[in-house]
């Protein structure tokens, strides 16, 4: 267990999982040999009430050398400690089985948690489920600060605040120094009496857990500590201040970790007191001190950051990741080795799910925001992946592809081989295929919970499988080659993330090493390194029981961190206040470490500054340099953070800022108190010192068996780990196994027995293995499966790699953009579609570039576009397409390309969304085609002149009001082409151009099918009616619509006659905009995901009427046919089906700000803002409407409230949900928003919105939602006639001020105004449409589904869950 620094007694490490518990004891040696492991069901009810209690209980009888009776209270002084990770906390947030709590927040943001960053979860799920929130009321404070400077801020002017602690009357001025340095401006203090009325009122509901988060808190936390203190005098129990949690801005994610620590930490504090009854003499540092009576035992929690906690001080907000952490700390600890430094990627394979985490660097990498169970949280956790892909993933064949996943047979039913009925699995298949011994797995399964798993069971349903692939792709495939088929697409599956989580951070996955643990791991692990390009894997002795082992070996942790916004500087005072705040932190961690016991020699500190530059929101958590690199690297400066950050930016991103400031975000000190000494010799160390000797045949084996690899049956060898020695060498085919778990070992890999590990290492040609199929003649489904997997991973890539490397707004945080790859004729064959409304028009925009420029490309050129007429949507959107060559640079290959929303491309108004543009030009600049690198050179001063001089030209338009981050987003969109290009070359090198090729079309002909069918499907569901529709647009131009289906052929027309004509104003729309709506349409109404690429569009006819609004001339106005028109097709195709009600059927383009180049003028700096605001969703036949999310064709992220205000010099009063704005009816249509917005400067403001005139329509029987309405609040002159005389007289006498009155105006759905300083504009956008009579009963809806399936799926699909599902 590792040499602990004191000796006393027992020590006990645990962790409690969802299905088992595992026990890892020692008596107090420190040895590993006398280590006693023991594993039992985390819920037995009938023999005990707390699994980890009857786990120490087992131990002490087992280490004392007597039975201790059940019930009896356990004698913790021969206890030196008992760590723990649990999942109480996580299961109560997934459950949402938590305290009742109230919410606390400024006045204007009640529904801030509802509404959350706007997105939906699932881009194609009509009926949207959003996490339900954690608490049972909120109540708003009148209050509120701001901060007085903003960042965008052309001037750079800083409002210098003598710090607060001078006590000089300054603390009750209106300008006070935040925590952050920065100038915060009090709008309005609290009122004592009011709060204390209102947090009385819940009190006396029963309510006894309160959650504080109010605006700025993170830098101004006076406001939210008053409320605290009266909470306390009310006599709440439990008070979260999100300034004491997390203070980071952020105000949603801020506010939603305050409500999870006050749900969850009330559940762990009532988990721990009945856990410390069953001791006598207590836990915990306290009970160590005691001076009388049975002296305690330590007692520590993990938390999510890999860090242990004193039981006293864990909380709810740290417990989310505990189990998984402890697994992180044990591979880390025991596979990683400080001198030869080769990092590890952790593979944790359990029933339901599967963590994936990396350790290199020998530190642990931590994020800062993460998505659980549907609540966002900010609060250090390290970084695991979860991937809903493990052992109890179903299998199905859907469409003509394997299918692993995310379906899950739980623990129960389980798989089928569990003898309750349950479906095919992973685990099935692995049994089916002789790669799990039945000999080996607890006799739990049956009536009497005493028979073995069933493996008739599981040969049953995979036959069945067999039969339907047979029968639908006409193959002749064995039983065994399907399992194995599914087992390869599960691999695929998993190894998804672990490339996102390894590339996207710029490290290459080849040269890590797997450390495999969980339950199901073994199994996998030799195919998940095959796939990486990894050569070694280490399964560590207790890989079964690895979390548990990883609490014993894990660091006592304190972190402290402050916020700060200090523009970082080599020399100055700027460093020395940041060495001091440091120290500061410093000082607080070691007094907290001390009070627990530790010496100052065991204690260490990592300290780190969150850094980012300037304009930017992707901070980085920059370490201190280590010794050995500031001697290399840094010229012996061992405080170059600077320096440590763009080296560490430019490996993360792939690029620098030298011309921009860098900004301190926090400083943060992680205090570590060290509880072990050594871990005896590390995997290096022991393979140095081995001389390994082959196992030769016939010796040591337990039996043989038949078991499946690479096309057919082997007879295998089977080893009882325990009957091995150290120095033992095993040549695959093998099975290695114990009572805990199974190792697989492939032909051609050797497994080592070390004292700690067991090593597999691939051979050569396992990693060039030459079953890869070099067949062209006939489809694979098998193949066919794991491109349309690898594909798609290419287009997620290029999406991450492209958010990274861009620097606006708008890509990185907004994810306004999309990536794709194409055949060398520029058919789609994948699209990461994180907007719908990119679908099908990339493809089209493709085409038209690949046939003007035939024959004329080279290696090294990319072209550039934007043009309606060349398959762009709107100008905004520019389009990068790269062609991929073959080796010899004669043939075009295939091509990628990656859309942008740029936030400005010159044109009338800052923004480039002109509410009043008429003609194209008025847009800003628009790029018929153009090569924007030529052989390899980026040619800048051309797309200077297409951006900033050409726009200008044109009378009353200005250029790009910001070329620079254009420029930088354009060089962005370059280098995510380049890595899908080498993505895809890597794939050639695997499998060959030919074939490659070969599933590029044969992958859109999938596609094609999928969709034959569903039309088929279609045309019996509507048989006999009228698939027709109408809508209008705001204007009175209709949009007109009747789908005919062919239900022999599986074909369909969508004709769209009498539809209006173009239109003098924006809302025409470039036909790819209705191809991608069709497109969008078709994968919602089929309700399971099929490959979204060119072959969905081929069953469809589309015809548009020439010179209809849908179908505009070249010189056309079209920004709002993308963002405006878009929707209203998409309303009439779902309405033709009678899919669900209208929605908002709206993106409500809100854009403000100043500056520009006019021909003639002189330039001014100045900044422009973009942003799309969310309304109601439309109801169904079976679902309500949701409030306040973004709908159809578009699901971009709202900036959060506290860094808008940072960022631009504006005032949020107010962002909530606009009560009855939905339709009524059986199922209630979604509300819409309101979003007011005040301005400090003047600036111009222009809104480009629809649904002001014509209401969204109900169905059914649903009445209509209410439209929206846009308001200017402007401050006008009173009338005053004699002031008038004075002033045109030019009289002597004193002239008196002019008086303003506040007045509200009307903009109307599409206006722009030059608004003052104090002005606002109030968006009240429109809801979604009601489904059903008023009055009518709902059914209860069938419980098909999980509730919680579009969250529940772990962090990886959280982060990915528009780029997963296509």
């Amino acid at each position: 267990m590792g040499s602990q620094k004191s000796q006393r007694g027992i020590r006990i490490a645990i962790d409690r999982g969802g299905t088992f518990t595992d026990c890892v004891g020692n008596p107090g040696t420190g040895r590993m040999e006398d280590d006693v492991i023991i594993k039992l069901l985390s819920e037995d009810p009938s023999n005990y009430e707390d699994a980890p209690l009857e786990g120490i209980r087992r131990l002490m009888s087992k280490f004392l050398g007597k039975e201790i009776p059940r019930g009896e209270a356990l004698d913790t002084s021969k206890i030196e400690s008992i760590r723990m990770g649990t999942t109480v906390a996580t299961n109560a947030l997934l459950e949402r089985k938590g305290e009742r709590i109230v919410m606390v927040v400024t006045k204007g943001f009640k529904d801030c948690l509802e509404i959350g960053n706007q997105s939906r979860p699932h881009i194609f799920d009509l009926a949207i489920k959003k996490p339900d929130v954690l608490y049972e009321s909120v109540f708003e404070i009148d209050e509120r600060v701001t901060l007085e400077d903003y960042a965008e801020d052309p001037e750079r002017n800083i409002t210098e605040v003598k710090p607060r602690d001078s006590r000089n009357g300054g603390e009750q001025g209106d300008l006070v120094k935040g925590l952050s340095s920065e100038a915060v401006r009090i709008l309005r203090r609290p009122d004592e009496d009011i709060i204390r009325k209102q947090l009385q009122e819940a009190y006396d509901r029963g309510i006894k857990s309160i959650a504080v988060c109010l605006m700025h808190g993170y830098t101004f936390p006076d406001h939210e500590g008053l409320v605290g203190r009266i909470a306390r005098d009310i006599g709440f129990q439990h008070v979260s201040l999100s300034h004491k949690l997390m203070p980071m801005i952020k105000l949603v994610p801020r506010a939603t970790s305050a409500c999870a620590d006050a749900y969850l930490t009330p559940a762990i504090k009532k988990y721990i007191a009945g856990f410390q009854k069953g001791f006598e003499g207590g836990l915990g540092t306290e009970s160590v001190k005691k001076e009388s009576g049975t002296k305690g035992a330590r007692c520590e929690f993990m938390q999510s950051d890999g860090g242990l906690v004193d039981v006293d001080k864990f909380s709810g907000l740290k417990a989310i990741l505990s189990g998984p952490a402890g697994g992180v700390v044990g591979y880390a600890l025991t596979s990683y080795d400080s001198k030869t430094k080769t990092p590890v990627i952790g593979f944790d394979m359990g029933g339901t799910s599967t963590d994936v985490s990396r350790y290199g660097s020998g530190r642990y990498e931590h994020v800062f925001e993460t998505t659980t169970a549907g609540v966002t949280i900010q609060s250090p956790q390290l970084d695991i992946n979860t991937v809903a892909a493990g052992g109890g993933s179903r299998l199905f064949f859907r469409n003509g592809l394997f299918v692993v996943g995310p379906e899950s047979a739980g623990a129960h039913p389980g798989p089928a081989c569990y003898r309750k009925g349950g479906s095919a699995t992973v685990t099935d298949a692995n049994l089916f295929l002789g790669r799990l011994l039945p000999d080996f797995f607890p006799k739990i399964f049956g009536k009497n919970e005493d028979e073995g798993l069933d493996v008739q069971a599981s040969e049953k349903l995979l036959k069945e499988l067999t039969d339907q692939v047979n029968k639908e792709s006409g193959k002749n495939m064995s039983a065994d080659e399907v399992a194995y088929g599914f087992l390869t697409v599960a691999n695929e599956t998993m190894t998804r993330p672990i490339r996102s989580l390894t590339e996207a951070k710029g490290h290459d996955t080849s040269k890590h090493r797997l450390a495999t643990f969980g339950g199901a791991g073994g199994q996998h692990a030799v195919a998940i390194a095959e796939s990486l390009g990894i050569r070694q894997i280490l399964v560590h002795r207790y890989s079964s029981v690895l979390s548990a082992y990883g609490m014993a070996l894990a660091d006592i942790v304190d972190e402290r961190q402050e916020p700060d916004s200090k523009v970082w500087a080599e020399d100055g005072d700027v460093k020395q206040t940041l060495k001091k705040k440091v120290d500061e932190l410093k000082g607080k961690s070691r007094k907290a470490l001390q009070e627990q016991g530790f010496e100052d020699s065991s204690i260490v500190y990592e300290e780190y500054l969150n850094m980012r530059y300037r304009g930017t929101e992707s901070a980085l958590m920059v370490v201190k340099p280590e010794k050995q690199d500031v001697e290399k690297e840094f010229d012996g400066d061992d405080w170059a953070f600077g320096k440590a950050f763009v080296k560490q930016h430019q490996q993360e991103f792939g690029f620098a800022l030298p011309d921009r400031d860098i900004i301190v975000d926090d400083v943060r000190v992680r205090g570590i108190g060290k509880s072990f000494e050594g871990l005896g010799k590390t995997v290096d160390q022991q393979l140095k010192e081995l001389k390994p000797r082959d196992v030769k045949s016939g010796d040591k084996e337990h039996k043989r068996s038949k078991v499946f690899f690479n096309g057919s049956r082997h007879d295998t060898p089977i080893f009882k780990l325990e009957d091995l020695e150290v120095g033992d060498k095993i040549n695959g085919p093998a099975i290695l196994a114990d009572g805990t778990q199974t190792i697989v070992v492939t032909p051609g890999a050797t497994a080592l027995i070390l004292e700690t590990h067991v090593v597999i290492n691939i051979g050569e040609k396992d990693l060039n293995d030459s079953s890869k199929p070099d067949t062209t003649k006939e489809v694979d489904p098998i193949m066919l499966s794991i491109f349309a997997h690898r594909f798609m991973a290419i287009a997620e890539q290029m999406g991450r790699a492209l958010q990274k490397t861009s620097v606006s707004t708008n890509v990185k945080e907004r994810l306004d953009y999309s990536c794709a790859l194409f055949d060398s004729a520029g058919g789609l064959v994948a699209n990461a579609p994180h907007l719908p409304v990119h679908l099908g028009s990339m493809s089209t925009c493709v085409k038209r570039q690949a046939e003007i420029w035939r024959g004329k490309l080279v290696k090294g050129d990319v072209i550039v576009s934007n043009h309606p007429e060349f398959g762009g949507t709107h100008l905004p959107d520019i389009t990068v397409i790269t062609p991929a060559f073959n080796e010899s640079g004669d043939k075009i290959l295939f091509y990628v390309a990656s859309r942008a929303h740029h936030a400005d491309i010159g044109g009338i108004l800052p923004g480039s969304m002109p509410p009043h543009s008429r003609e194209l030009f008025q847009e800003g600049a628009a790029i018929k085609s153009e090569k924007l690198v030529s052989a390899g050179k980026f040619n800048e001063e051309r797309i200077t002149e297409l951006l900033l001089k050409e726009p200008a030209k044109y009378q009353g338009c200005s250029g790009t009001r910001c070329l620079a981050d254009n420029i930088s987003d354009l060089k962005a969109q370059i280098s995510s082409n380049m890595k899908g290009i080498n993505l895809i070359s890597t794939l050639i090198e695997e499998y060959g151009e030919e074939v490659v090729n070969f599933y590029m079309v044969n992958i859109q002909n999938n596609a094609e099918l999928s969709v034959r069918s569903l039309l088929k499907e279609v045309s019996k569901r509507f048989e006999g009616q009228d698939l027709s529709a109408v809508d209008y647009m705001d204007d009175g131009s209709p949009i007109k619509l009747k789908v005919t289906i062919d239900s022999e052929k599986g074909e369909a027309v969508f004709d769209f006659n009498g539809t209006g004509p173009e239109v003098y104003g924006n809302t025409n729309a470039p036909q790819a905009v209705t191809y991608s709506a069709i497109i969008y349409c078709l994968r919602c109404l089929i309700s399971e995901d099929i490959p979204l690429n060119q072959g969905c569009l081929k069953p469809i006819k589309v015809l548009i009427p020439p010179k209809s609004f849908l179908s505009p001339s070249d010189k056309a106005a079209v920004v709002g046919g993308n963002v405006l028109t878009s929707q209203r097709v998409t309303d009439v195709i779902l309405k033709a089906f009678q899919a669900c009600a209208a929605s908002q059927g709206d993106c409500n383009n809100l854009t403000f700000g100043f500056g520009g180049n006019v021909e003639g003028e002189k330039e001014t700096r100045g900044f422009g803002y973009y942003e799309t605001i969310a309304g109601g969703s439309g109801a169904g036949k079976d679902w309500d409407g949701t409030n306040g999310v973004h709908t159809h064709m578009t699901n971009t992220r709202i900036t959060d409230a506290e860094v808008f205000e940072r960022r631009y010099p504006v005032i949020l009063r107010e962002f909530s949900l606009r009560a009855g704005s939905g339709g009524k009816g059986k199922y209630q249509g979604g509300n819409g928003v309101i979003r007011d917005i005040e301005f400090k400067i003047p600036v111009q403001v222009s809104i480009l919105s629809e649904r002001r005139v014509y209401h969204p329509y109900g169905l059914a029987g649903g009445e209509d939602a209410q439209c929206g309405l846009n308001i200017w609040v402007r401050n006008v002159e009173t009338s005053n006639p004699e002031r008038s005389d004075k002033m045109l007289n030019g009289s002597d006498g004193v002239i008196e001020d002019a008086v303003f009155e506040e007045r509200r105006i009307n903009l109307g759905g599409k206006n722009t105004a030059a608004m003052k300083a104090g002005e606002r504009i109030i968006i009240c956008t429109p809801g979604g449409g009601g489904w059903g009579k008023v009055g009518d009963e709902k059914k209860l809806k069938e419980k098909t589904r999980d509730p919680k399936h579009s969250w529940r799926g772990g962090s990886h699909a959280s982060r990915e869950e528009t780029a997963l599902q296509a």
